[in-house]
């Protein structure tokens, strides 16, 4: 293999730390990587200037894994309240073929809500999330969200990355890509999650790096003390002997970039071991919550067994917010119910389900919007509440929703956004979107904008062919913005 070819091939793979055990600070390869077309950067996640001002400097993605109800949450509809134990009436499944309507002839389902408006915005909020409702004023909702495909797999796919197709970057990583990282000691993009182990689909789907170099891939910071896999020093490694062996690897590499200066992976694989090096301090003190008072623990509803594991994890978000990190993916994960461990995805018992899951981050949700306000954080970082999909209207198992893609709500919190606003809304018993809609691929172009990034001038050569994170899709939804 010829150098060229070599470093196209290294390059192209993210090529960072190589075999040793440091390597795994991302699932796809190592700390750093230089991107194609830019090999005269030594460090690809050195800060760069945003297209213009920027309205935020974090985005904190809160994805509802499972997909919630927005009917049993947020999207309040007397029609719906009316009909129910009734046929959905086929006026209303209009431009649905027959084929992925699921369980269109059961019943409309109402479960055991109550409903009030809150704020002076007048939002509305069922009693299954009592604390978030007291920051209605806060939020900006978007009830006429849509996507594509009505499966989990599918769905979440389309809500990383903007394609149901694999192999595109997630929003994260495009925004790693073009920004670069805030604090040279810490990843710029993170994924939490409270489960015990890693989300189903993980960097293949929630935090992949698609066709950019590898470095741009979300790094998962686990729950416990030692958020990152292989970041400890080996046993029996003195911290002395560690930083000694480390000075005379750089000597080396040093001495043979002198003879190569064109050679720049070579110089980002220096940059990376001290950068793993310092992160084997500040990654665990980044998420240790030991260090925070009771009352801020309560506040995320750590006193609760209930929330106690969601709220931990935005704890240890904000911390992140705090020292500069860019975007943190939050996962939410599943509970024990009945036994069994279940996520938002309510086909059966609702009731139980969304009741025990609003229980888990009603709380913590509300605790971290009013931390980062209390902080001074909140205008500068932008909290979005996502999920794959929806839910639908008629019922299923007698007592469960099926998948909903049609029409669902999802909300925005934080700096920039025209807070206490509703932007579209679905029919009268939500199923469908009418009016104006939402797909993810505006969401994403809203959101890049927030973060001072024009999403057709987010560029990067691939194979030939100028990919974009919305590829030539996707509008800014400037109601939205303030």
């Amino acid at each position: 293999m010829s150098n060229s070819s070599r470093r196209d091939f290294l390059v192209k793979a993210g090529y960072g730390l190589g075999g040793l055990s440091l390597s795994a600070l991302l699932p796809g390869g190592g700390v750093l990587a230089v991107p194609a077309l830019a090999t005269e950067l030594i460090d690809p996640l050195s800060p760069k200037p945003p297209h213009f001002p920027a309205k935020v400097k974090t985005v904190i993605w809160l994805h509802q894994d499972g997909a919630p109800s927005s009917l049993d949450l947020f999207d309040y509809k007397p029609t719906l309240i009316k009909l129910a134990g009734k046929t959905i009436p086929t006026s209303f499944l209009k431009g649905i073929k027959q084929g992925i309507r699921g369980g269109n002839d059961a019943k409309l389902f109402v479960s055991n809500r109550a409903w009030k408006q809150h704020g002076e915005s007048g939002a509305w909020f069922s009693d299954l999330l009592p604390n978030l409702a007291q920051h209605a004023d806060k939020i900006a909702f978007i009830k006429g969200s849509t996507t594509i495909g009505a499966t989990h797999n599918i769905s979440v796919q389309k809500l990383n990355t903007g394609d149901v197709n694999p192999g595109r970057p997630s929003l994260g990583a495009w925004i790693q890509y073009a920004l670069g990282s805030a604090n040279p000691d810490l990843p710029a993009y993170t994924v939490l999650y409270n489960d015990k182990k890693v989300p189903n689909g993980g960097a293949a789907t929630h935090w992949s790096a698609g066709f950019l170099p590898a470095v741009y891939q979300g790094t998962p910071f686990r729950p416990g003390a030692s958020p990152i896999l292989h970041l400890e020093s080996p046993a029996l490694i003195a911290a002395k002997q560690q930083r000694g062996e480390l000075d005379l690897l750089k000597r080396l590499n040093e001495y043979r970039a002198a003879s190569y200066p064109e050679d720049t992976e070579l110089k980002a694989r220096i940059n990376s071991y001290e950068l793993a090096a310092r992160m084997q301090a500040t990654a665990p003190e980044a998420v240790d919550i030991s260090q925070e008072s009771d009352a801020t623990k309560s506040l995320y509803g750590l006193d609760d067994n209930a929330s106690k594991d969601f709220g931990t994890t935005l704890l240890r978000a904000r911390r992140l917010t705090e020292r500069g990190v860019r975007f943190i993916q939050v996962i939410s994960g599943p509970l024990m119910i009945d036994g069994e461990p279940l996520n938002w995805d309510a086909h059966r018992d609702l009731e139980k389900n969304h009741r025990a899951h609003a229980n888990a981050v009603d709380k913590p949700i509300a605790g971290l919007i009013a931390d980062l306000k209390e902080r001074g954080l909140l205008d500068s970082t932008l909290i979005v509440w996502t999920s794959e999909f929806g839910r639908t209207p008629y019922g299923q198992s007698g007592n469960g929703r099926d998948h909903n893609p049609w029409g669902y709500t999802q909300w925005l919190a934080g700096g920039g956004i025209k807070a206490g606003t509703t932007y579209g809304q679905t029919d009268e018993v939500g199923l469908q979107a009418v009016g104006e809609t939402v797909d993810t691929y505006d969401l994403h172009a809203t959101i890049l904008q927030l973060m001072g990034l024009d999403h057709l001038k987010t560029i990067f050569l691939n194979n030939g062919r100028s990919e974009r994170p919305t590829v030539v899709y996707g509008k800014v939804v400037k109601e939205l913005i303030a």
